[in-house]
């Protein structure tokens, strides 16, 4: 059964992205649980800064599962990626994941690479680029394993990386690597700017999707565009998907709204 799930980031430095829920994990929590959510997904400044044993708690007390947890802070706070010049700095964002993975994976939980992914340009190729993400997603892969849960890579539109944009791109690069343990994140904002059609590149990327970013056109919360989620629904359930979709959306009118909206809308296309 595909389950709901709403974020909550815990990154000052991001402040203004779209996230819903905001700085308050306890609050938060019990917000999304109130609502009827079936788990959170969380975006800390690091893994550090986040205390495990306060969120196993929270998870346990409010009946929530964790989705997943997001490394987008080792891109906004530090400056990593896996596609740096840089080998230090290389290692650095490979470590950043790992201590990511650490956390989230015996909570049977992914960890998310997003930007992290970085891009090419500046002096570097697009072949090398991809030389060292492939590296990295190799290494992280099969880190991941360890703990049972999948690593979740999420292609991101052209505004944001140029290595890869589409579902059915990202499907074809991640059959080339070593690591058979990475999924993919869909996420329905950057599919609506690069896809010709969302449903039918869900519908064809068989099992290869493994978390959605549940949004509208506008990357407010679903309900708030004009985004049609009915045929996404459909091949959703068409391709066996039973992970979670999970609402990365602007916190407009406010994180209430976003977050009523979003599970309203869940419940009328997942339920």
């Amino acid at each position: 059964m595909i389950k709901s799930s709403v974020t909550i980031a815990l990154v000052p430095e991001a402040k203004g992205g779209p996230f819903v829920y905001w700085d308050d994990l306890p609050n938060s929590c019990a917000k999304a649980a109130e609502l009827g959510f079936d788990g959170v997904e969380v975006f800390p400044r690091s893994a550090e800064s986040v205390d495990k044993n306060q969120f196993q708690d929270l998870l346990s007390q409010h009946n929530l599962q964790f989705a997943a947890m997001g490394t987008g802070a080792g891109m906004v706070v530090h400056g990593l990626s896996l596609t740096n010049p840089d080998i230090n700095i290389r290692k650095k964002a490979t470590d950043f994941i790992k201590s990511i993975i650490d956390f989230a994976g015996p909570l049977e939980a992914p960890a998310i690479i997003g930007s992290m992914q970085g891009r090419h340009g500046d002096g570097t190729s697009k072949e090398k680029a991809i030389d060292w993400l492939s590296a990295g997603l190799n290494e992280l892969g099969a880190y991941a394993n360890q703990y049972k849960t999948p690593l979740l890579y999420e292609p991101l539109n052209r505004y944001e990386t140029n290595l890869f944009n589409t579902i059915d791109d990202t499907a074809k690069y991640l059959s080339t690597l070593e690591s058979e343990n990475i999924k993919i994140l869909a996420d329905l904002f950057h599919m609506n700017i690069e896809e010709q059609c969302i449903h039918q590149a869900i519908q064809n990327s068989g099992n290869k999707i493994g978390h959605v970013h549940f949004v509208d056109s506008n990357r407010r919360a679903a309900g708030f565009g004009h985004m049609n989620h009915e045929p996404i629904s459909h091949a959703l359930n068409e391709i066996g998907f039973d992970q979670f979709v999970s609402a990365e959306a602007f916190p407009i009118p406010n994180s209430d709204e976003a977050a009523k909206s979003t599970i309203n809308s869940f419940n009328k296309y997942f339920r």
